[in-house]
């Protein structure tokens, strides 16, 4: 192996093991990292900036600028309160409720926004009923990664492989990935209503004091709130229409979002509000991370990797496509799926190059692997970590073995129904 290829793989092994340390902020670590295969000469400037991929970007920022300006209008809290009063106050069905809003919501905002806002809304509601919060932040937890597999803007690892490959549209995802995520959620809450019977309870007193809530009270800017789902909803249908008018999704995002702040934006302070909620951290940790992988792909590392694997499953497709499914989800598991699947695209970009005509099977195995294997332990996705965090900040620790318990079992059943899904729908023949 080349000098230079041993380099490359010395700084991505260095810089992942970092991000799995938690030791430094994983935004510095991948930071640092892409500098360093610039300064060791692996790839320039000019080919790293080829490699870093702004239609994810973009998509990410024009979201995340969306949900901001939407999140000042209350209208999540109103929604989060009229589920829990729909449900009688009972904890149990409240936990469902929000189990299957949280996916809802992953799955046309992302799992990293919806978190966001759904945490604190959890929080007035446990505090309310004086019932442990653990629960509903595991729930939330787990059905914002199975909500956000179902389409290209749920979960970071979609976005990746929707712009990776052009053929594979908004609608492709939702076609492709709906069904198998909404048998997989009703599945899970079951069972998490299962796990959890016994531990969710309260009294009728407070029961009452939750049913006395007024939830208009929540919406606080209405204009502010018709604009907003207003531009919303040419966002998402923007989403299924992006191939038929021939935009990206990243231009759709940053469309609807510049649109809202036209309409919104009245002072220099509202644009620097709206601009300041963006996670800014997340923007620059998948800068990092992609000029990181850019040194292995062009050092040839990545299709050494895909060769080898072509090789142990004789280019198969059955074998190939079950093996980056299971092999995607333990990875994700347990390293963040975001720097996994990063790796992972052009590895079957390879794969395509040397002789498997059909990717299709692969790129939604990728998905379903990376999206599920989040839920298999507590730094297995970002919304995992985002979630811990807030819940740290109201006193409540969520402990990586606590998490793992309940998450893992549900992973492995997660993949073991996408397997059978896979399987049935693109390799019987």
């Amino acid at each position: 192996m080349e000098k230079q290829a041993i380099l490359a793989i010395s700084v991505f092994l260095f810089t992942y093991a970092f991000i799995i340390s938690e030791k430094v902020h994983r935004t510095i670590v991948a930071m640092i990292g892409g500098i360093i295969m610039l300064a060791l000469g692996i790839v320039s400037q000019e080919t790293a900036l080829h490699h870093v991929d702004f239609n994810t970007l973009g998509l990410l920022a024009g979201m995340m600028i969306i949900v901001a300006i939407t999140g000042e209008t209350g209208v999540f809290k109103y929604i989060a309160i009229l589920a829990a009063k729909k449900a009688n106050g009972d904890p149990l069905k409240i936990l469902f409720s929000l189990g299957i809003i949280t996916a809802v919501s992953s799955a046309f905002l992302d799992n990293v926004t919806t978190v966001l806002l759904m945490v604190p809304v959890t929080f007035s509601i446990t505090r309310q009923l004086k019932v442990n919060a653990e629960p509903f932040l595991i729930t939330e937890i787990i059905t914002s990664n199975i909500g956000g597999t179902a389409t290209l803007i749920g979960d970071p690892p979609n976005i990746m492989i929707g712009s990776a490959v052009k053929e594979l549209s908004f609608m492709a995802f939702i076609n492709n990935l709906a069904f198998v995520s909404v048998v997989t959620l009703f599945i899970t809450l079951i069972i998490l209503l299962v796990v959890y019977r016994n531990q969710l309870k309260t009294t009728e007193e407070l029961k009452a004091g939750l049913m006395s809530l007024d939830e208009k009270e929540e919406l606080k800017d209405k204009a502010l709130l018709q604009k907003s789902l207003i531009v919303l909803g040419l966002t998402i249908i923007g989403f299924f229409l992006h191939q038929l008018l021939h935009l990206e999704s990243a231009t759709v995002a940053l469309g609807g979002a510049f649109l809202l702040l036209l309409l919104t934006s009245k002072t220099d302070h509202d644009l620097e509000h709206a601009f300041s909620r963006v996670e800014w951290t997340t923007i620059f940790f998948f800068i990092g991370l992609f000029v990181v992988v850019s040194g292995l792909v062009e050092t040839g590392v990545i299709s050494n990797l895909a060769k080898s694997a072509i090789e142990f499953t004789g280019g198969e497709l059955k074998i190939t496509a079950i093996l980056i499914l299971w092999l995607s989800a333990i990875a994700s598991a347990f390293v963040d799926n975001i720097p996994f699947v990063a790796t992972m695209i052009p590895m079957i970009q390879d794969m395509g190059a040397m002789g498997i005509t059909n990717l299709e099977p692969l790129w939604w195995s990728l998905a379903l692997g990376a999206c599920f294997g989040g839920n298999g332990s507590l730094i297995g996705a970002s919304a995992n970590l985002i979630v811990a965090g807030l819940a740290a900040q109201e006193g409540n620790h969520i402990s990586f073995m606590r998490f793992f318990v309940i998450g893992f079992p549900i992973m492995l059943l997660s993949v073991l129904i996408a397997t059978i899904y896979v399987y049935l729908r693109y390799l019987m023949v």
